[in-house]
C-alpha cells in the first residue's frame, strides 16, 4: 500500500466543543492530499470518544487509560503513523481550503526543511504571530514573570514574537507554534520525537532547536492558512497550573540547551525506527 502524504495527529482532553469543526474541515482536503488521521483521547469526560466513533469512522482513535502530557500523546500516534509527513494539529483549529496541499507542496520543494507551519489566524481573520525567535533571558522575564504586566508589547516582547517582520511571506524561522506543525519523517529518524520530559509547553521550541542543531531548517508557509482559537491558558493568569507548567518547561529547555556543563541536562532523543 502506498504511504499517505500526511499523518494528521490530534490530542484531545475534553475538546469535543471544537472537535467537530476541526474534523469537518479536514474531510474536504482528501481530494488534494492523501492522509490518515489519529486522535489521542487523553481521558476526556465529555463526548469526545462518542463523537469520533459515531461521526468519523476514518479517524484512528487511540484512548488513554491515564492522563499524559502533550509530547507523550503525540509520540504515541507518531509511532503508529505511516505518512511521509506528520502534522501535529490542535483540536481548536480549522484547516482552510488547500492548506494541507500547500504545506505538503512546500516541504516537497524544500528537502532541507524538517519542520514547517502555516499562517495561523484568529477566528476574526487577524494573523496570529505563530513564528517566533528562540527565547532569551530577556524574553522569558518579559513573558513569564510579573514584568509582563508592564512590558507586554515591549521591544523585547515584539522581537520574540517577530512582530517586526512580515508574516505574509515565506521565510525560515527559529520555531513555530505546535498548534499546527508539520514534521518530515526523516527528521524523526535523525532528530527524534518530541521530548516527553515536557508535560505541557516548550516541546515545540525544543524540537525546532534540535532540528537546527542537526542541520535541518524550519520554514513558515503563510499561503497555507489555519484558523486557531488559541486558548492560551498560560497567558490568562500569572499564577496558575498552566503557567507553572510553562515555567517548569522553560527550566528544562534551559538545562538541556543553554546551561553550563555542570547543570546541563543530557537527554537521549527517542529516534523513530524505519
Amino acid at each position: 500500500m502506498k504511504r499517505p502524504d500526511l499523518s494528521v495527529i490530534l490530542v484531545s482532553h475534553n475538546d469535543a466543543s471544537y472537535l467537530r469543526a476541526c474534523l469537518d474541515s479536514l474531510a474536504p482536503e482528501r481530494h488534494a492530499v492523501t492522509f490518515e488521521v489519529f486522535l489521542v483521547d487523553n481521558v476526556s469526560t465529555d463526548e469526545t470518544v462518542q463523537l469520533v466513533r459515531a461521526g468519523y469512522p476514518w479517524v484512528h482513535l487511540l484512548e488513554n487509560t491515564h492522563r499524559q502530557g502533550f509530547a507523550a500523546n503525540n509520540n504515541r500516534a507518531i509511532r503508529a503513523s505511516t505518512g511521509s509527513y506528520v502534522l501535529l494539529l490542535n483540536p481548536d483549529t480549522q484547516v482552510l481550503p488547500e492548506a494541507l496541499e500547500r504545506l505538503v507542496g512546500y516541504m516537497d520543494a524544500e528537502p532541507r526543511v524538517g519542520l514547517c507551519g502555516p499562517q495561523l489566524t484568529y477566528p476574526d481573520g487577524r494573523i496570529q504571530l505563530s513564528c517566533r525567535r528562540f527565547p532569551t533571558l530577556g524574553s522569558v522575564l518579559v513573558r513569564r514573570t510579573a514584568l509582563r504586566v508592564w512590558l507586554r508589547d515591549s521591544a523585547v516582547d515584539r522581537r520574540h514574537l517577530m512582530a517586526d517582520t512580515d508574516h505574509g511571506s515565506r521565510r525560515e524561522v527559529d520555531w513555530l507554534l505546535g498548534a499546527c506543525l508539520a514534521a518530515r519523517r526523516e527528521l524523526l529518524r535523525t532528530v527524534g520525537l518530541l521530548d516527553p520530559g515536557y508535560y505541557l509547553y516548550v516541546e515545540d521550541i525544543d524540537w525546532a532547536y534540535r532540528a537546527w542543531q542537526h542541520g535541518w531548517r524550519v520554514g513558515y508557509c503563510p499561503e497555507a492558512r489555519v484558523v486557531h482559537h488559541h486558548q492560551a491558558s498560560s497567558d490568562k493568569a500569572l499564577f496558575s497550573r498552566h503557567s507553572l507548567h510553562h515555567v517548569r518547561s522553560m527550566w528544562r529547555y534551559y538545562r538541556k540547551h543553554l546551561a553550563p556543563s555542570w547543570l546541563r541536562l543530557h537527554v537521549q532523543p527517542d529516534l523513530l525506527a524505519d
